[in-house]
């Protein structure tokens, strides 16, 4: 498989940072980010690595000299035009990076999921703390992508938290829909009017990858690869995760919540989830919602909730990596492993994330939560909120007042 890396592009919003030299050769831990983009497509089996140039392409050029290929772009047309010049050389899949990525991830598993799903083109997607100037990615539950929604996002809507990472595998089918020469963006112009027409999938991952398109952004990145997080992030490590119950522990308890309009964060909840995000830690929410099994709620209403639930963190600079829930009940279903205190959600959870659960925690406000953790190995850890732990014979091995609490005594 053939790697494409667009370098062209001016960097305005570096300022006099890139007057003198390309986005894409600014240094992190003193080698350019071309340079450990290259470095990581070698590791993961990658042969021939195209660069496509135009801002002072002959600095990128005299770096690299002829361990790459060059495709030099006369007038810049975007993420899309130069691509479409290279069309007679893309007879198989290919993967795209923009080269102002700081990235670390399991190419291997990303171009798996691209094959398992027979997919036109894969983007690969993860959720952000600034939602509000990001354009969002809808997925249907097998992961197909249904919707973009670009920013500005209309009021009162909620949407899931799921952003476009601009890494793509992708088909040489696609090419068919640019047009030669014309300035275009994957993002903008061309996933948009496709959509429904070829099958788009989105790859989710907590891996690191972060544009480095702010002199703030540069900064923050050199400070994770001092760090050792940028490599740490990697799937192919074992993360550590806190999973979380939903209602009476980041939200307002409801009996059998079914209205999108009833959903309330407890307070302090988003800054509690913010500083999950800012350790290493996922954050990760289980939950059991036996009202679908009831017929109190449809799973399109359960969908909503949880949309509004990430909203609503997003707006205060917090996110959640993923969302698991149970929708069974043993009066109305047949037993099932997913149900807590079952430990099915956590399970699936540890293989989709590699996580270590050793080293890893479960803070709810109940006995299935409290019994959940014991199950599955975890430390448990209750919070008075909610149903508060109380009358049960389970005890956590922790109890705080609120989730702010439990995550700033668990969290250091």
């Amino acid at each position: 498989m053939k790697a494409l890396i667009l370098a062209g592009g001016r960097g305005e919003r570096m300022g006099k940072i890139t007057e003198n030299l390309p986005k894409p050769m600014l240094k992190i831990g003193g080698l350019p980010i071309l340079e450990r983009q290259i470095n990581l497509l070698k590791r993961y089996g990658f042969k021939e690595v195209i660069i496509l140039t135009h801002y002072l392409s002959k600095i990128i050029e005299r770096h690299f000299k002829n361990r790459v290929t060059y495709f030099q772009e006369k007038v810049p047309l975007g993420t899309v035009g130069g691509i479409k010049e290279l069309e007679d050389k893309l007879k198989k899949d290919f993967i795209v990076l923009y080269g102002d990525k700081m990235l670390d991830i399991d190419i291997n598993r990303l171009v798996k999921f691209h094959k398992d799903k027979k997919s036109a083109c894969t983007l690969v997607l993860h959720p952000t703390s600034h939602v509000e100037d990001s354009d969002l990615v809808e997925i249907d539950k097998n992961k197909r992508i249904i919707a973009f929604h670009p920013k500005p996002h209309p009021p009162n809507r909620y949407f899931r938290n799921l952003v476009n990472a601009a890494v793509y595998v992708m088909s040489p089918k696609i090419l068919k829909y640019i047009k030669r020469g014309v300035k275009a963006d994957f993002g903008k112009d061309i996933f948009p009017k496709i959509v429904k027409k070829e099958r788009l999938y989105g790859y989710i991952t907590a891996e690191y990858i972060k544009d480095v398109g702010t002199p703030a952004r540069l900064l923050e990145t050199r400070r994770d690869y001092q760090k050792g997080k940028i490599g740490r992030l990697n799937r192919k490590n074992k993360r550590r995760a806190v999973f979380l119950d939903r209602d009476g522990t980041i939200n307002e308890h409801i009996d059998d919540l079914a209205d999108s309009k009833d959903f309330r964060l407890l307070p302090s909840s988003a800054k509690a989830i913010r500083k999950i995000n800012d350790s290493e830690f996922l954050a990760i929410v289980i939950t059991n919602q036996p009202a679908v099994a009831k017929k109190f709620l449809a799973v399109k209403t359960l969908d909503q909730i949880h949309k509004k639930m990430e909203t609503l963190l997003a707006e205060d600079g917090a996110k959640l990596d993923a969302i698991y829930y149970c929708p069974h009940h043993p009066d109305y279903d047949l037993k099932c492993s997913c149900r807590k205190p079952e430990i099915g959600l956590i399970k699936k959870a540890e293989k989709e994330f590699n996580i270590d659960l050793k080293k890893s925690y479960f803070i709810g406000d109940s006995w299935r939560d409290i019994l959940c953790a014991r199950n599955a190995g975890l430390t448990s850890i209750g919070v008075k909120t909610g149903r508060g732990c109380r009358g049960i014979d389970v005890r956590p091995d922790y109890l705080f007042s609120d989730l702010l609490r439990a995550v700033n005594s668990t969290i250091k």
